[in-house]
């Protein structure tokens, strides 16, 4: 199946010339556009950090969605309900914006359920305890902003607008997050303070992984500062939301699990202790402690679902039908 939205990848050739006439469209602050020339490993890159975000945003509807049930008043409940569908609008705007690359949603989904798709690795991580839902909120969504905001200024214009909606959705979704951990943390019970310190402690290297692996480290990251789809490196995304969460941790009366956190006076940078990357990679390989989970819960809806698109395509074929025999 095709999109009628998608488009076919550039077929001229890829002349220095025309490499060169684009770079400088970069560099001097233009939007391309889906129908502007682009190089091949710049759609190429486009797709793979596109679907990976949707992914990532329908994915990330599981753990918390698993609270709503069981989240202990109405107003947690309605606030809980309305993010997991701001995520899932999330993921519908940033599939959309990859189909203007020329590739298929319903290709990109399958990748998804086949397991051979990539997406963050912080939501193969279990929610044990209902404090988890206010720290994603505050450090999880804290760090996709943190991110996110940059890449509203992306070089690609379909991806650049997605962002500017759903970063200010995100900002609603840290805020209800760090309200939940205060109210926790400051007006709980003793077992409640022990709860979201919990959360902290088991939710925060997870975060800082969300940034993907040092500069060094990071195979992509040139090409992708080249062209402006991204303007900062990871370790500098990584150290801009360290420094912003810290002081909101000591606020509410909380610590990260880091004995080797220390505040450096020259450079105004908190430095953390080293990040153990051999869990992020066994996370992104599929070893995490959720990962089977996932996967699993995203097939049994799409299997389940199948009947809603049956109905919503012969729904729009009947239309199209009509349509045809009323011009005839």
């Amino acid at each position: 199946m095709t999109s009628p939205v998608s488009r076919p990848p550039a077929t001229e050739p890829e002349s220095a010339d025309r490499i060169a006439a684009f770079e400088a469209r970069i560099a001097n602050g233009e939007s391309i556009e889906p129908k502007d020339w682009m190089p091949e490993k710049y759609r190429q890159q486009l797709v793979r950090m596109m679907s990976q975000h949707a992914h990532s945003e329908v994915v990330g509807m599981l753990p918390e969605g698993n609270w709503i049930t069981r989240a202990p008043s109405l107003r947690r409940k309605m606030i809980l309900l309305s993010k997991v569908q701001d995520e899932a609008g999330h993921g519908l705007y940033i599939y959309c914006g990859t189909e203007t690359l020329g590739v298929d949603r319903h290709e990109l989904v399958e990748q998804l359920l086949s397991g051979k798709a990539k997406y963050s690795s912080i939501f193969n991580y279990p929610t044990i305890t209902y404090a988890d839902v206010g720290v994603i909120g505050w450090l999880v969504d804290g760090a996709a902003i943190v991110n996110q905001t940059v890449l509203a200024k992306a070089s690609y214009g379909p991806y650049a607008r997605a962002m500017i909606r759903i970063c200010k959705e995100e900002n609603f979704h840290k805020r209800q997050g760090f309200e939940l951990v205060a109210h926790l943390s400051q007006d709980g019970t003793p077992e409640q303070k022990a709860m979201v310190q919990d959360a902290v402690d088991r939710w925060w290297w997870p975060s800082l992984m969300m940034f993907g692996p040092h500069d060094k480290d990071s195979p992509n990251s040139d090409s992708l500062l080249r062209w402006r789809v991204k303007r900062f490196t990871n370790d500098e995304l990584r150290q801009r939301f360290i420094n912003l969460t810290i002081p909101q941790a000591r606020a509410v009366g909380l610590t990260v699990p880091d004995p080797d956190l220390v505040f450096n006076e020259e450079t105004k940078n908190w430095e953390t202790g080293p990040i153990d990357w051999d869990e992020f990679w066994r996370v992104v390989k599929g070893e995490g402690p959720c990962n089977r989970e996932r996967l699993a819960a995203r097939n049994k809806a799409h299997d389940e679902g199948a009947w809603v698109r049956a109905a919503a395509t012969a729904y729009a074929e009947k239309h199209a039908h009509r349509k045809q025999t009323e011009a005839a």
